[in-house]
This record gives structure tokens, sequence and C-alpha cells, in this order.
């Protein structure tokens, strides 16, 4: 099904009862916790993330439930509160899990903090893979979905984020295997692929904001409309953006020594521009 840009945002999430989120205190976690409460205002929202949202009103449904995805053993006390809180709340109806969760570093590897490479890999790989096989049988059992947010930077080597890019291609991977595995329970997964975001991502990965080149940036709340649409569409992937859908598609036609060469030297100009500042 083509994704269609006039897809009722509450047609995506008509028959859900409840969302489980990750980093929903800044950037696409918190434009998905604001667009869920604007069409669909019933649903119950469960935000892990380490810092609660600065978001109230009397009609939202967020429970908060604090969780470092860094730290050995907070995923899985983090989904036991999660699952108290459907039982107590929301015993019944369809789930739907979005990993949002995820941050990078920039720079060379052989200069990196490695304490801080492991843990891009602890964050963006191995808390979703936990949180969602925990969370997985109550999926199967009241029905669910899944929204993985990858990235453009899934498509290609990504020398200077070279830690976070691997990180991305791991979950898009990943969540096109888990869709096959899964085709038959019932439970649909769906990889998103944004390309620069104006989140807190730039700040934290040591990039100078408004730096990247190429024109092929959109906010938060775009990701998270496009997200929900082709959830609505049953989409394995979506890309956002034309011109990212178009960089992708030559980026897996292309041999990937080329694709690393070209992102060197693209991602090398975000590094000028970051040491010229």
């Amino acid at each position: 099904m083509l994704l269609d840009a006039n897809t009722s945002l509450s047609e995506a999430l008509k028959d859900f009862a409840a969302v489980i989120l990750t980093g929903g205190s800044s950037g696409i976690g918190k434009s998905f916790i604001k667009l869920i409460e604007k069409v669909q205002p019933t649903l119950v929202i469960c935000n892990l993330s380490r810092r609660s949202p600065d978001m109230f009103s009397v009609e939202l449904k967020l429970r908060h439930v604090p969780c470092d995805f860094s730290q050995e053993g907070e995923i899985l006390q983090g989904v036991e509160s999660i699952l108290s809180i459907l039982n107590r709340e929301v015993p019944e109806g369809r789930v739907l899990l979005i990993n949002n969760s995820g941050y990078g570093s920039f720079g060379r590897f052989l200069e990196a903090d490695l304490s801080n490479e492991l843990g891009i890999i602890d964050v963006n790989i191995r808390a979703m893979v936990e949180l969602t096989g925990r969370l997985l049988p109550t999926l199967k059992a009241r029905g669910g979905a899944i929204i993985n947010i990858a990235s453009t930077a899934a498509f290609q080597p990504t020398p200077l984020l070279a830690t976070y890019g691997a990180s991305k291609a791991f979950v898009l991977h990943w969540s096109l295997a888990l869709r096959e595995e899964l085709k038959s329970s019932g439970v649909h997964v769906l990889a998103v692929c944004p390309g620069p975001t104006s989140t807190g991502f730039g700040s934290r990965a040591g990039v100078k904001s408004g730096s990247v080149p190429g024109g092929v940036g959109h906010g938060p709340d775009d990701v998270a409309k496009i997200s929900l649409r082709a959830l609505a569409a049953r989409r394995a992937v979506v890309v956002c953006g034309w011109k990212n859908r178009i960089l992708a598609t030559f980026s897996s036609l292309l041999p990937k020594t080329w694709t690393s060469a070209l992102a060197l030297r693209l991602i090398g100009r975000v590094q000028s521009a970051k040491d010229n500042a």
C-alpha cells in the first residue's frame, strides 16, 4: 500500500488501547506523545526514559517510568512497572511499542571515548532488543505493533559516526527480520528511517546545530506523523522525505566502499563546520 499523506492519523491508532514509548522526554519521542494526545487522547502512554517529559494536560494519560537504558537491570524493572500499569489501567486492547531512544557520537573512533561508544550500543541496540523481547509475549497475546526508529544512516557506512550508523543498520535489518518472523502472529513491525532531524541529537553527538549538509533534514513532528501513517499503511520500512528516499536507494545500489568514501566527505563537512564555528 502506498503511503498517503492524507491518511488519517487517528486511523493508525484507533485499535490501540496503550502505547509504550522510549525516549519521550525530548525530540521525536516527545513529538509522538504530543501527536498521540492530539489524535487519540484516550490512549494510555507509558514512557521509559531517564527524565520525565515536560508535558501536562488534564486529558493526557501519560505514565512515566524512570529508566536508564545504559544500566543493567533497569529495563527489567521498567518492564515490570509497565506491565503493572497495563494490567491495572488497560487490561485489554492492542498495544503499540515505539523503540525511539538512541544517541550517537561524532568524531574518529580512534579518538572516541570507548565507554561512550559502548553506551551507544547499549542504548541503540541492546535496550531495544531486550525491551522488545520482554514485551513481545504481551504484544502477541493482546495484538500489537512495533515501531523501531532507525535512520538513513542505516543504508551506508558512516565514517565519523561509525558506531551510531552501524547501530542503526542493526535496527533496520533486525526490524525487517523480526517482521518476517512475526507475520503469522499478528504483530506488525515497522522501521522508520529519518534523515537529520532537529532534535537534541546533534548537541549530544558533538555536531554543530544546523551544520548537516544536503538539505535533507526535517522536524521531529514530521517524523512522528510519517511513522503513524506508515503504520496505518502496514509498511515494512519508511524513509522520511523524498530526497532521503533517493539517497537511500542510491546508497543501497552502489558499492559500499564508494558510499563509505562519499559519506566521509559529506560528514567531514560537518566536522569542518563544527571546528570553524
